[in-house]
């Protein structure tokens, strides 16, 4: 029991700094605490962790991979927090992502938009969404060109069961923060260019940019979301 409450005023400790260090950036930029959504990333943590980041105020939570989640989901409770899925979504696991997320931040294909529409539609729910953006071209990360985002969200738009919420990106890991701001504004023009064609019907759209390592850099960007998980819930632990 000890050891279990040493672990929580860590956990603790770790969400209270987080939404300090938010609500300073927030204030670098004249920005108010309702402008930014934590989203704790809970990957390859155990349901266990979790329920107490829930306990201590966490309202977001975001997974990586469908199948990791879904057992934690299921403990944790479907309802406890809004589920986001932050990892690539394979087009196999689409179905049950529908079933299990509220939010999928990593639509990056026109094929992929019309299979959740149509699987929403067979399972007769509504699921929100944010294209990923290519913006660094690394090999290892996934994401729609800039080239090609403008017809995808038209495609997003005119989906049925699909909302589109705004637009993600993961950006190189530089250790200088200033190399990695570009990024972020990138996306940031790219949102409002949307926005001003009324992509996003009836609001500007959400900026999902920014995690642990630059969160704070991608708040005075703009970034509506970020997400957090190490800096929360400590090192990750072995891949499942």
């Amino acid at each position: 029991m000890a050891e279990s409450r040493t672990v929580r005023d860590t956990l603790g400790e770790r969400f209270a700094n987080i939404k300090i260090r938010i609500r300073e950036a927030l204030d670098r930029s004249k920005r108010t605490a309702d402008d930014v959504t934590l989203v704790a990333i809970s990957k390859t943590h155990p349901a266990s962790l979790i329920k107490q980041v829930v306990d201590l105020g966490a309202t977001d939570l975001g997974e990586n991979r469908v199948q990791e989640a879904e057992a934690k989901i299921l403990e944790v409770g479907r309802h406890k927090a809004r589920w986001h899925l932050v990892g690539h979504l394979q087009a196999n696991k689409a179905r049950r992502a529908v079933q299990l997320f509220d939010v999928i931040h990593s639509l990056d294909s026109i094929e992929l938009a019309k299979r959740l529409d149509r699987l929403c539609e067979e399972e007769q729910t509504k699921v929100s969404v944010l294209i990923q953006v290519d913006l660094g071209h690394e090999p290892t990360k996934s994401g729609v060109l800039e080239s090609d985002l403008f017809e995808l969200a038209q495609v997003v738009k005119d989906c049925e069961h699909l909302k589109l919420l705004g637009l993600m990106t993961l950006p190189p890991y530089l250790d200088d923060l200033e190399a990695v701001r570009p990024f972020f504004r990138k996306l940031a023009m790219l949102r409002d260019q949307l926005a001003d064609a009324g992509t996003f019907q009836d609001h500007r759209g959400e900026l999902s940019m920014g995690m642990t390592h630059d969160f704070e850099v991608a708040i005075e960007e703009g970034a509506t979301m970020v997400r957090v998980g190490t800096a929360i819930f400590g090192e990750r632990k072995t891949e499942l």
